[in-house]
């Protein structure tokens, strides 16, 4: 390569560096949230067309696009790298390494998980010794909402959709023929809970990949050490650890995720229904571009190191305020939050619950198997557990909770908002893609046409004034996914082609990327939208 041609690419991309934070968007991120994979919409009850903006249910998971969930698998077969989080994955929890994904057989009890990375690590797994056991954050951006919680069915599995990409990695339902539920595909992570569940058991935070679930597992169940699924992880090892700031206005930036974040709550609960309108109606601290958070973007701002039992705090980092609250037995205790995510299910009302994050106990009622056969009120899943609750409705007519583990029923939870900290790209049909985005370049020109496109689109702008001139395609968490221009440039009209791909030639996922042109006087951006 022409060095002079490499001098230039670096000079204009450390122009670009500092450009784009003075226009306030993050370069790159440690923690980038990979979106649910949730592309269905929902009422209160059942799967519909996507609402247009100002109707009913608008503004819902399935209307933004995120960080596409992208893996790349080995040549063999054994690893699974995440192309947004930059995580190395085993592609199987396979634990006895036989290559054969049984369970029960292959599940592991808390305490072999804690040493079954020392195992990957002595024959170097997949060509790597610095493998761990995930983070409930870490293992919790696996989680796919496209999935079907299959609680309560019995029978064949085939037909069933779990939680978890099943083209990049291995898995299986619990065997009922082993006395397993085919819910029973729980997996560990490294996170015990500061508080106790049940009966005073000591808890590990684990995902249920068969049923969409985040909840705190007793390491013991009847008296024997309880077994779950080990899905061992490398590489990002600051991925999960936020880096929040208080702005001054009732806002809270994490730069490393790119969110911005109300400070408070909602301060008073309410339906699934009205919490999106909530969030859509929003005009806060400069911004309307807010919308309720997706079930992995709520996750990811909560402290796991924080519980009401221990700490006497809600399960968030201090920054933030969270509303008191009575719980269902007269205590005192902190709200569950929205997500937009609908948790849907195999029954006739597929979309009939939402999933909402437990800044507080995660409260159930658990009903004693001997008579009189009283139920006890009790923490039985741990502050920062994600489970769902119905849309709408009546709390009174689930006296004692719903599942078998009695969760707490409130319809009515609380709402904390967010918005991209660096873009103001909305809701995906929330007007016509291409609009340009003016930032400080009055005067010049940037579209692309088509928009939306599949597979190839053409960037057209325009130079009012000669010099170095880069022309980048973004994710919206400000990640460069491809460089198309990066050379001196006249006065006048020029245009380049983009194919979808990016800078290592793979096919970039569908979704809303930003076109950006960089230059001496200013940037300028464009939202393109990579068609399915």
């Amino acid at each position: 390569m022409d060095p002079r041609m490499t001098a230039s690419r670096h000079g204009n991309l450390l122009m670009f560096g500092l450009l784009l934070s003075c226009a306030g968007l993050a370069a790159a991120e440690t923690y980038p949230v990979v979106d649910t994979g949730q592309t269905a919409c929902y009422d209160a009850a059942a799967e519909i067309a996507a609402p247009a903006a100002g109707d009913p249910f608008f503004g819902q998971d399935a209307q933004y696009d995120g960080n596409q969930p992208s893996y790349t698998v080995s040549g063999d077969g054994l690893t699974v790298y995440d192309n947004v989080t930059g995580l190395t994955w085993m592609a199987s929890p396979d634990a006895d390494l036989d290559g054969v994904l049984e369970s029960p057989q292959d599940k592991l009890s808390f305490w072999d998980a804690l040493d079954f990375p020392a195992t990957l690590n002595a024959q170097s797994y997949g060509g790597y010794d610095d493998w761990r056991l995930p983070s409930i954050k870490e293992l919790y951006s696996l989680i796919l909402f496209s999935g079907v919680d299959p609680s309560g069915y019995s029978g064949d599995t085939s037909g069933l959709i779990p939680f978890i990409d099943t083209d990049a990695f291995d898995f299986v339902y619990g065997d009922e023929s082993a006395n397993e539920r085919i819910i029973d595909s729980q997996y560990w992570s490294s996170n015990a809970y500061v508080g106790t569940t049940m009966n005073g058991d000591h808890t590990v935070f684990g995902v249920n990949f068969a049923d969409g679930r985040i909840k705190g597992y007793g390491t013991t169940l009847m008296g024997s050490d309880k077994t779950s699924f080990v899905l061992c992880c490398r590489g990002n090892a600051v991925y999960g650890v936020n880096d929040f700031a208080a702005n001054g206005d009732g806002t809270v930036t994490d730069a490393a995720t790119g969110l911005m974040w109300m400070q408070d709550d909602s301060g008073a609960g309410m339906t699934w229904e009205d919490a999106l309108a909530y969030a859509e109606g929003l005009d806060f601290a400069g911004h309307d571009d807010w919308r309720l958070p997706n079930a992995k973007e709520l996750q990811g701002i909560l402290d796991y190191t924080r519980s009401p039992q221990t700490t006497g705090t809600a399960a968030v980092d201090t920054v933030f305020t969270c509303s008191a609250i009575s719980d269902e037995d007269g205590g005192s205790d902190f709200p569950f939050y929205w997500s937009g995510t609908t948790h849907s299910n195999w029954t006739d009302a597929p979309g009939a619950f939402g999933a909402y994050v437990a800044f507080g106990s995660g409260y159930g009622w658990m009903q004693d198997p001997f008579p009189p056969f009283d139920y006890t009120f009790m923490d039985v899943h741990g502050a920062g557990c994600q489970r769902s609750d119905p849309k709408d409705g009546d709390p009174a007519d689930y006296p004692y909770g719903n599942g078998p583990q009695g969760d707490v029923v409130r319809i009515y939870n609380h709402v904390r908002c967010v918005r991209d900290a660096g873009t103001n790209v909305g809701v995906e049909d929330d007007g016509e893609d291409g609009e340009e985005v003016p930032e400080v370049l009055p005067g010049w020109s940037l579209k692309a046409v088509p928009n939306p496109f599949n597979p190839q689109t053409t960037i057209r702008f325009s130079v009012q004034e000669p010099g170095p001139v880069t022309v980048m395609i973004l994710d919206v968490a400000g990640r460069l996914v491809t460089e198309l221009v990066s050379e001196s440039l006249p006065v006048g009209e020029h245009e380049i082609a983009w194919n979808g791909l990016t800078d290592r030639g793979q096919k970039a996922p569908s979704g809303v990327y930003l076109a950006r042109l960089v230059h001496t006087r200013g940037v300028m951006t464009v939202k393109v939208t990579l068609s399915k």
